[in-house]
């Protein structure tokens, strides 16, 4: 046993401080806690880091200070990922119980705030989000529209995407007369 330690204390630089920790072994403790970490993450969350919400990214932000610590030598390789994988086992506690409860959900969250109504913007609720009129122009042009007009709803979701629904439109009416005498043609078109 005292073997395989050794071992592995020569292969990764573990005990070493971290100026004398050499490529190779910074290679292969890299690589390692690439590989425990990935397996962590898919283990605790499917959607993690996918559309985030500032619950997420604060996770993956201590993920990656915790784990480059592990790297560089300037913390112990096994308890670092240690604390990382109690990081991803809080956060998983934390999401599940969000989805059962609500108010958990929305203190962990936040709640979506709608912007736009009927073509209006809501200034106070632009103003607490911090949007400008040009943060708004931008994100309607992502959806094909070019006027706040055209937009029945937009709402800053959770994870800070605005969410557009279009206006319906009145359909344009077009009335066609053929001839005297003959029966009119009414098109509609949308």
């Amino acid at each position: 046993m005292a073997d395989v330690t050794e071992w592995f204390q020569t292969l990764l630089g573990t005990g070493l401080p971290s100026r004398d920790i050499g490529v190779w072994q910074m290679v292969l403790r890299a690589i390692m806690v690439y590989v425990v970490t990935l397996a962590m993450v898919r283990l605790g969350k499917k959607r993690f880091m996918g559309k985030a919400t500032a619950f997420d990214v604060i996770l993956g932000i201590m993920l990656g200070s915790i784990a480059s610590r592990a790297i560089t030598g300037n913390a112990p390789m096994i308890p670092a990922l240690g604390a990382t994988g109690a990081l991803i086992a809080l956060h998983f506690l934390l999401s599940s119980a969000a989805c059962r409860w609500h108010g958990l959900g929305t203190m962990l969250k936040g709640k979506p705030r709608v912007i736009v109504r009927d073509g209006e913007t809501q200034q106070r609720a632009m103003r607490a989000a911090h949007l400008t009129s040009h943060d708004l122009a931008e994100d309607a042009r992502r959806h094909g529209l070019t006027d706040i007009g055209e937009i029945a709803e937009a709402r800053l979701e959770r994870n800070g995407d605005i969410s557009i629904i279009k206006a319906k439109r009145d359909p344009t009416i077009v009335t066609v007369s053929v001839a005297d005498g003959v029966q009119t043609l009414r098109i509609e078109i949308p």
